[in-house]
Formats: C-alpha cells, structure tokens, sequence
C-alpha cells in the first residue's frame, strides 16, 4: 500500500485553495509548551501574582550554569557550527533539566 504524503496538499490544489493561510490545521500550544506564548504569559501571571501577594523583590538573584556540561556539548555537536551564544534556548532547557 503507497501512501502519498503530500495527498492532502495535492487534494486542496486541485479544490483550487491556493492561499496557504486557509490550508491545514490550526495548532494552539498548550502552556506546558516551555518558551511557547502561553507558557510565558503563564510565568508573567505567576510573578505578577507572587508580587501582588508578598510584595516587590529585594533581591534580583541569577544562577550560571557550566557551558561545558556533557549534554550541553553534545547538543552543539549535533547542530553543526552553532555556538553555546547562539543556543541560549538549549542552555535553558538543559538548565531547567538538571535543576528541576
């Protein structure tokens, strides 16, 4: 049995819907989507809230990680010619990995 990848494609073609914008789905990520919008708005309503109930912060603390960790090498190594500057996203996940 073949099947046809693009047969959804070819089929709104032929329908004559050659504007993309009315062809596929529509998909809406879900919060847990971690960078995704809603996961953002997510985290300002949180902070918002947490400032609300106790108050502004005294302290701005940030944490560092180790650009030489292993996983975080290795993710590098697979995007070819791509720097740890240039992936804050990945430095960010692997982060968040190790330390939730």
């Amino acid at each position: 049995m073949h099947v046809d990848l693009y047969q959804g494609l070819e089929d709104a073609i032929v329908a004559g819907d050659t504007d993309a914008s009315v062809v596929g789905r529509k998909i809406v990520l879900p919060s847990s989507f971690t960078g995704g919008p809603r996961n953002m708005m997510q985290h300002y309503q949180d902070v918002t809230a947490i400032c609300r109930t106790i108050g502004t912060p005294n302290f701005f603390i940030t944490f560092t990680c180790n650009p030489n960790w292993p996983k975080i090498s290795q993710e590098l190594q697979r995007l070819l010619g791509q720097h740890m500057e240039d992936m804050p996203d990945i430095i960010a996940r692997i982060f968040r990995m190790k330390h939730t």
